[in-house]
């Protein structure tokens, strides 16, 4: 018997419960860590006296492996995993992926498409009046009507297309603790309507007063800007302390979003962080190699949770939100002596971080009692005059941190803000940031040099970037170290005109800079980018905006980023004429690409001594058809 929760029925029965109050389903594998959200709800319920029997990634093939524990005596809860399952499934250019990080051994197909719908259908063809409650990313982002990129279409919310009674956004705990103790005293799941951070579906004669009403389902299919419109009223109302509820007509019912849930409070979220993980994916995965997605976060510490950052292309203000919560300092450090204990540790600490590792202070004082400014970013375009920057605790933190025995270094490698770590006034963190918690090379995400793309996308002006990149080698230098700055670069994101791309083109010609891989913006569901994609409109201004749609002008973009590939040359050729940049094509310094060889006149080819033909008059082999 394993501490794992029970995954069998005989499992189920050695802890002497026949029947779980809670079936809890998982489109990823099992994995007992706290960075998978299953983890974080299964142990809550657990630590609150309810049992929990987990079933991950079911044969959605037929019924049986739903059948596996029986009926909860309260309810199934389902989710797609720690990601959108189409996400998981395909690249930005709608191609399948050929592995699955959250699998076991990294194997693809094991979860289905739409995994939410496919789980939630199963169940209700094998129990058709049981109670169903879905969580997790792919319904969070998914509660409203939204626009799917891989059908190129809007659909209705979640709730519409899987049946489930219940949809929990955001954070769950509080959400699943109130939903478990309704459910124990014996409310049906069906009149369970007043949680914070939960929806449901209701007749419209049922609707509550005062709501905040989007453009409905119909309306939303059928004109962009309502579409759009409804975009704002959302993201709007996703505050804890002024957001109200929201509503939007879906046919014959009414979709209720009651506001936000309230942030966890650091005791909360301590108790959260202090729950009997095992901190590895189920043994059953041990002969296939394990789960890929355990190897960054294993020896990893969330130390945050929130990120006013804003940017319009994350889901995590619509998901987590934008207000800041953090852990002690005593519980961080509890976890990480829970790491050093752990046999296969070798010193490393690989990050202490969250959605933004810098991150442990709200972005200004009023949002205790006013909440977060609606439809403003705190950092872009650039800082605002409230913001409070101070990295002084997390400094204190990480440096108890590396006085640990047993602990060789720490690293931060979830991101860091460059754009608050300039407007600090002191450069403390900066320095030892570098000196002490860079492993050769710092990730950091100026996205464009565009700054029309940049406002777009929500990012601070390139001029932060470039200050921040001169501090960042100025300071390498000084303690005679040898550490580079990877940027994140982002093409084909609306704004983003085939000239914009040759702006950032430049810039890594300029910084010598050759990104192996390169990010194209991907339309994932309920943001705001996703939004503009969709409507060519900003949502904010109603203003028009240009979006790359087509294949082939976002393969040019993306080409641009790597000009210097020799399969890309061709792409860089016709994006620099379309862009009116022939200036260039060409050989001189400065050009990205050198123009096509002219073709030699037949009737008077260059002769070779030996009366050999010159290589490149042989002909070109055939292409091969590809195999479908």
């Amino acid at each position: 018997m394993t501490n794992f929760l029970p995954i069998t029925k005989q499992e189920l029965l050695e802890t002497g419960v026949s029947q779980p109050d809670f079936v809890y389903i998982t489109g990823d594998a099992y994995v007992d860590h706290p960075s998978f959200g299953a983890a974080i709800i299964t142990r809550l319920l657990q630590s609150q006296g309810y049992s929990v029997a987990v079933i991950a990634q079911p044969n959605w093939h037929s019924t049986q492996d739903f059948q596996r524990f029986g009926e909860p005596r309260l309810a199934f809860l389902v989710t797609g995993g720690n990601i959108d399952s189409m996400v998981a499934h395909y690249t930005s250019a709608k191609r399948r992926r050929s592995n699955d990080m959250y699998s076991p051994g990294g194997k693809a197909g094991l979860r289905p498409d739409r995994a939410v719908i496919t789980y939630c259908q199963q169940l209700r063809k094998a129990y058709p009046h049981a109670a169903i409650a879905i969580g997790g990313l792919e319904a969070s982002l998914r509660r409203f009507a939204h626009y799917d990129y891989w059908d190129d279409a809007v659909r209705p919310s979640i709730l519409v297309d899987s049946g489930a009674d219940l949809l929990m956004y955001g954070m769950g705990e509080h959400q699943i603790t109130e939903l478990a103790q309704q459910l124990a005293d014996g409310v049906p799941i069906r009149e369970i309507t007043g949680i914070r951070g939960t929806c449901y579906l209701t007749n419209p004669v049922n609707t509550p007063w005062g709501a905040v009403q989007c453009p409905d389902y119909a309306q939303v299919c059928q004109d962009k800007k309502a579409y759009a419109k409804a975009t704002r009223q959302q993201y709007d109302q996703q505050d804890e302390i002024t957001g109200k509820t929201v509503i939007q007509r879906h046919r014959d019912k009414m979709l209720v979003q009651n506001p936000p849930a309230l942030s966890l409070t650091q005791e909360e979220l301590d108790a959260v962080y202090a729950l009997p993980y095992q901190r590895r994916p189920h043994p059953m995965y041990d002969a296939q190699g394990g789960v890929p997605g355990i190897e960054e976060v294993q020896f990893s510490i969330a130390h945050n949770r929130g990120c006013f950052g804003y940017c319009n292309f994350c889901s995590i203000a619509l998901h987590q939100g934008r207000r800041i919560t953090c852990r002690s300092e005593e519980s961080i450090l509890d976890e990480a002596k829970k790491i050093i204990a752990m046999p296969n540790f070798k010193g490393y600490i690989h990050d202490v971080g969250g959605p933004t590792a810098n991150f442990r202070l709200p972005s200004c004082k009023k949002q205790e009692k006013a909440g977060m400014c609606a439809g403003k970013k705190c950092l872009a375009p650039k800082p605002c005059k409230a913001l409070q920057v101070d990295h002084s605790e997390y400094l204190h933190i990480l440096r108890k941190l590396r006085a640990l025995p047993g602990v060789k270094r720490v690293f931060i490698r979830s991101g860091i803000r460059f754009d608050y770590v300039m407007a600090d006034p002191d450069d403390t963190f900066f320095k030892e940031l570098v000196a002490e918690h860079v492993s050769g090379q710092l990730k950091v995400a100026p996205e464009h040099v565009s700054n029309a793309v940049l406002d777009k996308m929500g990012k601070p002006h390139i001029e932060c970037y470039e200050a921040f990149q001169k501090r960042f080698y100025e300071i390498t230098k000084s303690i005679g170290k040898k550490q580079y700055l990877v940027p994140y670069l982002m093409s084909s994101h609306p704004g983003s005109t085939l000239q914009e791309a040759v702006k950032l083109s430049l810039f890594l010609r300029d910084h010598g800079l050759h990104p192996e891989q390169v990010q194209d913006f991907y339309p994932t569901p309920g943001t705001i980018s996703t939004c503009m994609y969709y409507t060519e409109l900003d949502p904010y201004t109603m203003e028009p905006v240009y979006v790359p749609k087509t294949p082939q002008e976002k393969a040019m973009q993306r080409a641009l980023l790597q000009y210097y590939l020799p399969q890309n040359k061709q792409l860089v050729l016709t994006a620099l004429r379309q862009a009116g940049r022939q200036d260039l094509i060409g050989t001189k310094p400065g050009c990205l690409v050198a123009p096509d060889a002219k073709p030699r006149s037949a009737s008077h080819p260059k002769q070779h001594k030996g009366g050999a033909s010159p290589r490149n008059s042989k002909p070109s082999p055939r292409k091969k058809s590809r195999r479908s």
